[in-house]
C-alpha cells in the first residue's frame, strides 16, 4: 500500500479566488512586523557603535604602576600630627575646620553615589584636609562636542570629533543692558534742555517727535496687515509704543497706538475661535504651512489678549488715580486715556463677538454702564445695543444678560435706568420651546447596528454606513448654528432677563427701574410662561391701585396685561373689566404736550384690547371708548389725530352697531356722563360725534379726510372711501408718518400762487370816493407849526 492519503484537502480553484481580506490584511501586517523589527535591529547596532566611540573617546589613561609613600615620608606626617594645636591662633583653627568641612563636597566624585563621609577615617587631621583642598576651584565651561565618523588603523578604532562653535551671547546682552542705562543718562539730560528751549523750539520738537511716533505706527500696522502671517511678531512692537515714557508726546502717542492696534485687529482676527492645542497634537509633525499657521494663530492671541490688559489697566489706573513711577503721564491726563480706552473696548465688543476673550470684554464693559460720567455711560449702553441687534447666534447676548443679572443684584438695585433699557434691543421673537416640539418633528437618527442587520442586505448596510460617515461630516463642518440650539439659547437668556425683571416687581417696586421693567415685559410678555400668568397680572393691578405710577407706566401695565391675556393667556378665565377700566382713566391724561409720543402706546393697547378681543367685547364699552377717542383728537397734535382718527375707523368697522354715534337722536333711556369714568355705565349711545364737525375744518389735510371719510360711516369703497395709502397702513404707522419732531409740516404746504401783473396802475388807487375825498381834506389842511404839549389838558381842568 502506498502512503496514507492526507485528510486535509487541497483548496480548488475556486477556493483560491475567494481568499477572505482578512487572510489578505493578515499578511500585509507579518510584513510589516518583519521590516519593523529589522530596522529596530539596525538602529541598536548602530545605537552600541556610537555608545562604543563615546567611551573610547572619553576614556582616561590609567598609570601603570602605583608608588607606595617611602617610610621618611610617613614619619614627617607622624610629626606633623604630634605637633601641639594650640600654636595657631584661633580664627585660623575655626578657619580651617569651616574649610575642611566644605572640602568633602568640593574634592569628592560627583558621580559615585557613596555617602560623603564614607572614605573618611576618623585619625584625619583638619589641616591635611585643608592642605589637600584646591586654594581655587577653576571653572571651565563644558564644551559641546560633535564625534565624526572613527578612524579604522592597524591599532583599533581611533575616534574622531571637534568643538562646536559657541555663539558668544554675553556681549550682545551686555550691550542690551547698556542700553536701557544710556537712554535713562539721555532722557535725564533731556529735561534740562528742554528747560533751556524757547516755547516755540519746545513746540516744533514735540511735533517733531510725534510725527516720527506717527511714521513708525503706520509702518508696522501696514507691514502687519500685508502679510500678518509673516509679519505677527511686529504686533508685539506695536503695543511696546503703549508704553511710550517721553512726557512731550507720550499721551497722544498712546492714544493712536490704541485706536491702531484696535483697527489691526479688526481687520486681521479670523472668523472662528482660536483654540489651545493639545500636547498630542503639538507632538505631532504637519506642514510647514501648518505650523506657520499655528504660530500665527498662538501669537494672535497672546498678544490681542496683552493688548486687552493694557487696556484693562488703564481704565483702572483712572478710576484709582493711581500715579505711575515713571510720571510720564499727569494724572489730569487719564481721563482722555481712559476714554479713548473704553472706546476701543466697545469696538472690539460689537466687531470681535465670535473671538477669543469676548466674555471677558463684556465683564469690562458692563460695570461702565452704570459709570457715574454721563459720556462713558452712554458709550458703553450704544455699544451694546448694536451688538444685541447685530447678534445672530445667541452666545453674546447670553453672557450679556447673565453679567447684567449679577450687577443689578450686587448693586441692590440701585443702578441707572439705561443698563435695563439695553435689554429691549434683544433680537428674540421665536421662543416657542415646548415639550411637543420634539413629537412634531423629530430629531435624525442613525440606524443602529442590529436594525441594519434586521433591515438591510450586506451590501445596503455598507451603503448605509458610508452614507452617515458622510452626514456627520457634513454637520461637522457646517457652519451656521442650528435652529434648534439658537432657540435654546433664546429661552435661557429671556429666563434671565424674566428673573431680574420678577426680582425688580418683588422687591423694588419703588425703584427708577420699574418703568424701564413694565416696559420690557410688555415687550417679552408673549413669552412669558403660562404659571406666571395669575401672579403677575395680580401685581401689575396692585401697582396701578396704588396710584404711585405714572401715567406713562399704568399703560404700560396695561399693555404687558393685555399681551399676556391675548396670547397664551387665552385659556384663563380672567375678566379683564379692570383693566378697561384704567385705559378709560387714563386717555384724558394726554395732550399735545410732552405726552403726545405716548399716543403710541394707547394705540397698541387699543388693537389688543378692542380688535383682538372683539368677541369678548360689549358694544356699550366699543360705544364708550369711539366717543373718548374723538374727543381726544381735539386736543392732541395732527399726527395723534390721525392715528386716533384711524383706530375710530377700524372700531367703526369691527363695530357695525357703532354708527349710531352718528344719528342725533336718543336711542334710549338715559344722559350721556363723560366725566363717568366707567365705561360701561357712562351711556354712549345717547350722544353723538359732534368733534368731527371740527376736525373737518382742521389745517392737518389729512385729519380733515379721515373726519369726512367718518362723518359718511367709514365705508370701505365708494365716494366716501379713502385712498388705499391710508386705508392699507396701521394707526401706529400713520403716527409716525405724520410726526412733526423735525419740526417740518407733513404733507408740506404748498406755497401760494403768485399772480405777478403786466402793468401798474399809475394814479390814484383807492376805489371808494368818499374815504378819497375824505383823505384829501385831512391831507390838505395845514398842521399847526406850534409843538405838541401832553399836559394842556391838566390846565383846562383845573380852570
Amino acid at each position: 500500500m502506498g502512503p496514507p492519503r492526507s485528510k486535509k484537502r487541497k483548496p480548488s480553484f475556486r477556493r483560491l479566488l475567494k481568499t477572505s481580506n482578512l487572510k489578505i490584511e493578515n499578511k500585509s501586517k507579518n510584513r510589516q512586523f518583519k521590516q519593523q523589527s529589522t530596522a529596530k535591529k539596525y538602529r541598536k547596532e548602530q545605537k552600541k557603535l556610537r555608545q562604543a566611540i563615546k567611551d573610547a573617546s572619553l576614556r582616561t589613561p590609567e598609570p601603570l604602576e602605583r608608588y607606595k609613600k617611602k617610610p621618611e615620608e610617613e614619619e614627617d606626617e607622624e610629626f606633623e600630627e604630634s605637633l601641639p594645636v594650640d600654636m595657631m591662633d584661633e580664627d585660623d583653627l575655626e578657619q580651617m575646620k569651616a574649610m575642611a568641612q566644605k572640602a568633602s563636597f568640593v574634592t569628592r566624585d560627583l558621580s559615585s553615589c557613596e555617602p560623603v563621609h564614607a572614605k573618611k577615617r576618623k585619625s584625619d587631621n583638619v589641616l591635611e584636609s585643608y592642605e589637600k583642598m584646591p586654594r581655587k576651584m577653576q571653572r571651565q565651561e563644558e564644551k559641546e562636542v560633535i564625534h565624526l565618523l572613527p578612524i579604522k588603523d592597524k591599532t583599533g578604532l581611533i575616534p574622531q570629533s571637534i568643538e562646536k562653535p559657541v555663539v558668544e551671547k554675553v556681549e550682545e546682552e551686555e550691550e542690551e543692558e547698556e542700553e536701557p542705562a544710556e537712554d535713562d543718562g539721555s532722557q535725564k539730560v533731556f529735561e534740562p534742555a528742554m528747560a533751556a528751549l524757547s516755547p516755540q523750539q519746545q513746540l516744533q520738537l514735540r511735533r517733531q517727535k510725534l510725527e516720527d511716533r506717527k511714521l513708525r505706527i503706520a509702518g508696522l500696522g501696514s507691514a502687519i496687515l500685508s502679510d500678518p502671517t509673516v509679519n505677527i511678531k511686529k504686533l508685539k512692537e506695536l503695543r511696546s509704543m503703549l508704553m511710550e515714557t517721553d512726557p512731550c508726546v507720550a499721551v497722544t502717542v498712546r492714544k493712536l497706538v490704541m485706536v491702531s492696534l484696535m483697527e489691526v485687529f479688526k481687520d486681521i482676527v479670523p472668523a472662528y475661535r482660536i483654540r489651545p492645542l493639545t500636547e498630542e497634537e503639538k507632538s505631532t509633525k504637519v506642514k510647514k504651512e501648518t505650523q506657520q499657521l499655528r504660530e500665527f494663530e498662538e501669537g494672535l492671541v497672546s498678544q490681542y489678549k496683552f493688548y486687552l490688559e493694557n487696556l484693562e489697566q488703564t481704565v483702572k489706573d483712572w478710576k484709582q488715580k493711581k500715579r505711575k513711577k515713571s510720571e510720564s503721564v499727569a494724572l489730569q491726563s487719564y481721563k482722555g486715556l481712559a476714554e479713548v480706552a473704553i472706546k476701543c473696548i466697545c469696538e472690539l465688543l460689537v466687531a470681535l463677538t465670535h473671538f477669543n476673550f469676548h466674555n471677558n470684554i463684556i465683564v469690562m464693559v458692563v460695570p461702565l454702564m452704570n459709570d457715574p460720567s454721563k459720556k462713558v455711560s452712554e458709550m458703553c449702553c450704544e455699544a451694546v445695543r448694536k451688538m444685541l441687534k447685530q447678534d445672530r447666534l445667541g452666545h453674546a447676548p447670553l453672557g450679556l444678560v447673565k453679567v447684567i443679572s449679577g450687577l443689578v443684584k450686587s448693586r441692590n438695585y440701585d443702578i441707572r435706568p439705561e443698563v435695563l433699557k439695553t435689554l429691549m434691543s434683544l433680537r428674540i421673537k421665536e421662543v416657542e420651546v415646548k415639550k411637543d416640539t420634539e413629537t412634531v418633528a423629530p430629531k435624525k437618527k442613525f440606524m443602529t447596528f442590529k436594525e441594519k442587520r434586521k433591515n438591510l442586505s450586506r451590501m445596503q448596510r455598507k451603503w448605509k454606513k458610508a452614507e452617515e460617515k458622510l452626514e456627520k461630516e457634513l454637520l461637522e463642518a457646517e457652519a451656521s448654528e442650528s435652529k434648534e440650539k439658537k432657540l435654546k439659547l433664546h429661552t435661557e437668556t429671556l429666563n434671565i432677563v424674566f428673573l431680574i425683571y420678577f426680582r425688580i416687581l418683588k422687591k423694588a417696586q419703588k425703584s427708577v427701574l420699574l418703568p424701564c421693567v413694565l416696559e420690557g415685559l410688555a415687550k417679552f410678555a408673549h413669552l412669558i410662561n403660562l404659571e406666571f400668568f395669575d401672579d403677575l397680572l395680580t401685581v401689575l393691578h396692585n401697582l396701578i391701585e396704588s396710584g404711585d405710577l405714572s401715567y406713562r407706566e399704568s399703560l404700560h401695565c396695561i399693555q404687558t396685561s393685555f399681551i399676556i391675556l391675548s396670547g397664551q393667556g387665552d385659556v384663563l378665565n380672567i375678566d379683564p373689566l379692570k383693566f378697561y377700566t384704567h385705559l378709560y382713566k387714563t386717555l384724558f391724561l394726554l395732550h399735545a404736550g410732552a405726552s403726545n409720543d405716548d399716543i403710541t402706546i394707547v394705540l397698541q393697547c387699543l388693537d389688543v384690547m378692542l380688535l383682538k378681543r372683539r368677541k369678548q367685547v360689549t358694544l356699550q364699552r366699543a360705544l364708550a371708548f369711539t366717543k373718548r377717542l374723538s374727543t381726544l383728537s381735539l386736543h392732541v397734535l395732527p399726527n395723534a389725530s390721525v392715528g386716533v382718527l384711524s383706530a375710530n375707523r377700524m372700531l367703526m368697522q369691527t363695530f357695525p352697531k357703532c354708527d349710531i354715534l352718528l344719528d342725533n337722536e336718543a336711542q334710549g333711556s338715559g344722559v350721556y356722563l363723560p366725566e363717568l369714568d366707567q365705561p360701561e355705565y357712562c351711556n354712549p349711545h345717547n350722544t353723538a360725534l359732534w368733534e368731527l364737525h371740527t376736525l373737518r375744518r382742521h389745517y392737518h389735510p389729512i385729519v380733515r379726510k379721515f373726519a369726512a371719510h367718518l362723518m359718511v360711516g367709514a365705508p370701505s369703497e365708494g365716494s366716501g372711501a379713502l385712498s388705499t395709502e391710508l386705508s392699507r397702513r396701521s394707526p401706529v404707522e400713520l403716527f409716525e408718518d405724520y410726526n412733526t419732531k423735525d419740526m417740518t409740516f407733513n404733507p408740506p404746504v404748498s406755497a401760494p400762487a403768485t399772480k405777478k401783473k403786466d402793468h401798474f396802475t399809475i394814479g390814484h388807487a383807492l376805489l371808494d370816493a368818499d374815504l378819497k375825498k375824505r383823505i384829501d381834506e385831512i391831507l390838505g389842511t395845514e398842521t399847526a407849526a406850534a409843538g405838541l404839549d401832553f399836559a394842556a389838558h391838566r390846565s383846562q381842568d383845573h380852570t
